[in-house]
């Protein structure tokens, strides 16, 4: 796996919009789905970028049991995409403070293994303790709680907005996660800034983002608001509430907490987590959306996006290409978010596209390549080594995670056996591009693969 580092730039952030996603701009209109991301109209007329950028993340902060860093939300091409990218690197034995944020957000697994747990609001406590009880004690000694499951590198996790979650790394190694937060959905009436809500912990001020810190807030008020949701209440409410003494509701502030957002556990965390079948692991795969029940509170809000079998288009000489939306997982619906995980062999290449209803947000975590993206005017706004639309890989291959502000994004390809010049009738191309027929037609039928592309050999088709 290439080092990450501001040069060979293969761990940052590529944002490609729906109006120039990937080589060409977009020159068609898409009639979207009612209701869907009504929000994002309010920043079209503002969005005027001429250059993209790849970027790594602006800030970082050091916790008890991990580090937390984030990309500019103020950089323009984040504010026009309308989300906000957060990577925690989470140690050892190392937890997540619970919380929950005003915007949905999906989740990738970069590496590593652990647990992760999403209250749903509303739902019941369907896991209880395994630990055998005597008749002499009382049903409240048991601990009960929600869902929680395992998750490992390469899985997609999604998480509504309001939703409290936790994660927790229980592997051998460094738990990696990369997340994209949809400021822009409309769940967030607000406006379109990010805000964390902590369910515990003092966590640093610095999360909540710049956006907000600098309107009139001296660093000293930053740091006496920086605590979790119980910190502005009074004890004596928090201790009617929850039926406790005033003390331990004090406890629950946290005020001398300085331990970060990501906490170091005791031990080990000794919480109920049945191991999953092959019989479960199935019926996830083939969940379809049964109503609210089946929806909500017993929705699947995880699946694998690094598994080759899962993958929708497969060419053994150019690489492998998986989606991951509202179809296969039907949460993804009420997010209106989607993600899609490309692997590039070495030198192969993947069609020029374009986005048709959705903003994409490329994570690159693998290898080195290339990427072109080509405006309206057809002007090059990026050619950068190391990233790819069109994506090339170089000699050590390419994999990137993409993901798509909508539950059912939808591109556009420009070469290949399902793009929109092989589409169109060769007389139509010849007159357009002022070509001969014989040309035409090669441009139209030279590339037989579909999406991914292998690298042309010495004796394979010409210019």
């Amino acid at each position: 796996m290439a080092k990450s580092s501001l040069v060979p730039l293969t761990l940052c952030f590529i944002v490609l919009f729906q109006c120039c996603s990937a080589q060409l701009a977009q020159v068609i209109s898409w009639h979207q789905e009612e209701g869907q991301k009504q929000t994002r109209s309010r920043q079209f007329g503002q969005c005027q970028l001429n250059r993209l950028n790849a970027v790594e993340p602006s800030r970082r902060i050091q916790s008890e049991a991990g580090v937390t860093e984030i990309w500019d939300e103020n950089d323009e091409q984040f504010q026009c995409a309308g989300v906000i990218a957060i990577r925690h690197r989470i140690q050892q034995r190392g937890l997540v403070l619970p919380a929950y944020n005003n915007a949905p957000k999906l989740i990738y697994v970069a590496q590593g293994r652990g647990i992760h747990g999403a209250v749903i609001p509303g739902c019941p406590e369907t896991f209880q303790s395994s630990q055998s009880q005597s008749q002499e004690q009382r049903p409240s000694s048991r601990d009960q709680h929600q869902k929680v499951r395992q998750i490992r590198e390469g899985d997609i996790l999604a998480v509504p907005a309001g939703v409290s979650d936790w994660i927790y790394n229980n592997g051998q190694s460094q738990l990696v996660l990369v997340a994209i937060v949809d400021t822009s959905n409309p769940a967030n009436q607000l406006d379109e800034n990010f805000r964390k809500f902590f369910l515990a912990g003092n966590p640093q001020q610095e999360i909540q983002g710049q956006s907000q810190s600098v309107r009139g807030e001296s660093p000293r008020e930053r740091k006496q608001n920086s605590g979790n949701i119980f910190s502005g209440f009074d004890d004596r409410t928090l201790a009617e509430a929850f039926n406790i003494n005033p003390e331990l509701a004090r406890r629950m502030k946290n005020e001398r907490d300085d331990r970060g957002i990501i906490v170091r556990v005791k031990g080990e965390l000794d919480i109920v987590l049945p191991r999953q079948s092959r019989e479960e692991e199935e019926h996830e795969r083939r969940e379809k959306d049964n109503g609210i029940e089946e929806t909500f509170c017993t929705a699947t809000l995880k699946q694998n996006i690094d598994e080759p079998s899962r993958a929708d288009v497969f060419n053994p000489r150019a690489g492998r290409m998986t989606t991951i939306d509202s179809f296969n997982l039907p949460i993804l619906r009420f997010l209106g978010l989607s993600a899609q995980k490309v692997v590039l062999y070495r030198n192969a290449l993947m069609t020029p596209y374009w986005n048709i209803n959705a903003h994409g947000i490329h994570y690159f975590n693998r290898g080195s390549g290339r990427v072109q993206v080509v405006d309206h005017r057809g002007q090059t706004v990026f050619d950068g080594e190391n990233f790819v639309v069109v994506k090339r890989a170089s000699e050590q291959g390419l994999e990137c995670v993409s993901f798509k502000t909508n539950d059912q994004a939808q591109i556009s390809q420009l070469a290949g056996r399902v793009s929109t010049i092989r589409a169109m009738p060769e007389e139509v191309l010849s007159n357009a591009f002022q070509i001969s027929r014989e040309d035409a037609r090669r441009i139209k039928y030279n590339r037989e693969e579909v999406s991914l592309f292998s690298p042309r050999t010495p004796s394979g088709p010409r210019d």
